[in-house]
């Protein structure tokens, strides 16, 4: 263990070599496989330097989204600030790794089942989404997409629920399977329904190369990834940034919200949209996109998934509580959609 721990700190120190900063004390905040995070203090500063997930072989992922925060720092969105090494470059490879420098940033964590916080935070992503408008990633960078494929990830979704009915039929002796089944029919007609309903949207003409509506999502925003600072909001953790429509971080904000509260609460959902709105109002085209990726149950998906491609055990009181959830969900956002129509 020490001697991991002394391997990361001259790490650390060689890679600060090429920003011509000598630390006085390196702290490591964060290490896990690949992603390490220091606390690099000099004499009148505090940086955090990370090493990537990417690792070289994924330079031109890396390179999205790390230009993607440089240019929302720069357009005035609260996010880390990047330091540029000592040749102009944002990323340092050393030893086939990725890093960056950020400034360090004095916050707190917002807690998002807190309802003064959670309206921080939505205010935070959307600031987050307006400034985000308008990156053009360099042309050696990996693109990172989400339009136009939400059809699609519908249609395999669904398929792939309904083609695990099979398997489960063979291993209903097993409680989570036996629940699987139980469930599976209804969650599959919602999903039918959802991608009717997607189809028959506004959701090719919002996703289209020229729509006002493309901001760069988080995909992960949520508690460790925003700090209230005595600046407001910072949006941190970056490295998953996408082109979407915003629909796509709200859902999983709204979602989770819901999970954690463990019923769906027209009023909860109203207020995160009116938070939003203040800031970056949406179209009642968007919203009605909102409502239908709701409705569609991707959060039965995500728990059995668990059990047919990764081979995890899953509480089948776990799996009927989220089946129940989704399926209570259904008049509330039918009510909502139409509400747009």
């Amino acid at each position: 263990m020490e001697s991991k721990k002394n391997h990361l700190h001259q790490l650390a120190k060689r890679v600060l070599k090429e920003y011509n900063i000598i630390a006085g004390e390196i702290n490591i905040v964060q290490s896990g496989n690949i992603k390490t995070v220091w606390k690099v203090k000099t004499n009148n500063n505090l940086f955090c330097l990370k090493r990537l997930k990417h690792t070289y072989d994924a330079y031109d992922k890396a390179l999205f989204s790390v230009n993607a925060q440089n240019y929302i720092k720069k357009s005035g969105g609260n996010v880390p600030g990047i330091i540029k090494d000592k040749n102009n470059n944002l990323i340092v490879k050393t030893d086939g790794q990725l890093f960056v420098l950020y400034e360090w940033l004095y916050g707190k964590d917002l807690n998002f089942n807190n309802l003064n916080d959670l309206e921080k935070a939505i205010t935070g992503l959307a600031k987050f989404h307006v400034y985000s408008k308008g990156y053009v990633p360099p042309a050696d960078s990996k693109i990172s997409t989400k339009l136009g494929k939400r059809p699609g990830q519908y249609a395999s979704m669904r398929k792939k629920i309904v083609s695990w009915k099979s398997i489960a039929k063979e291993k209903q002796e097993i409680s989570s399977y036996n629940t699987f089944l139980k469930y599976c029919d209804d969650i599959a007609k919602l999903s039918d329904k959802a991608l009717e309903l997607l189809e028959s949207s506004y959701y090719k003409q919002l996703t289209s190369e020229k729509s006002d509506s493309i901001v760069l999502c988080h995909q992960d925003y949520g508690k460790g990834n925003a700090l209230l600072t005595q600046d407001g909001v910072y949006v941190i953790d970056l490295d998953g940034v996408t082109f979407d429509i915003p629909c796509r971080d709200l859902r999983k904000i709204i979602g989770k919200t819901s999970e954690n509260r463990g019923q769906w609460d027209k009023s909860i959902v109203l207020d995160i949209l009116k938070w939003y709105s203040k800031v970056n109002p949406l179209t009642p085209e968007e919203m009605k996109i909102l409502f239908i990726d709701l409705l569609y149950p991707h959060w039965f998906y995500g728990i059995v998934k668990n059990i047919f491609k990764n081979n995890k055990v899953e509480n089948s009181g776990k799996i009927e509580k989220i089946a129940k959830l989704e399926l209570s969900k259904v008049p509330l956002l039918e009510s909502l959609i139409k509400r747009g129509e």
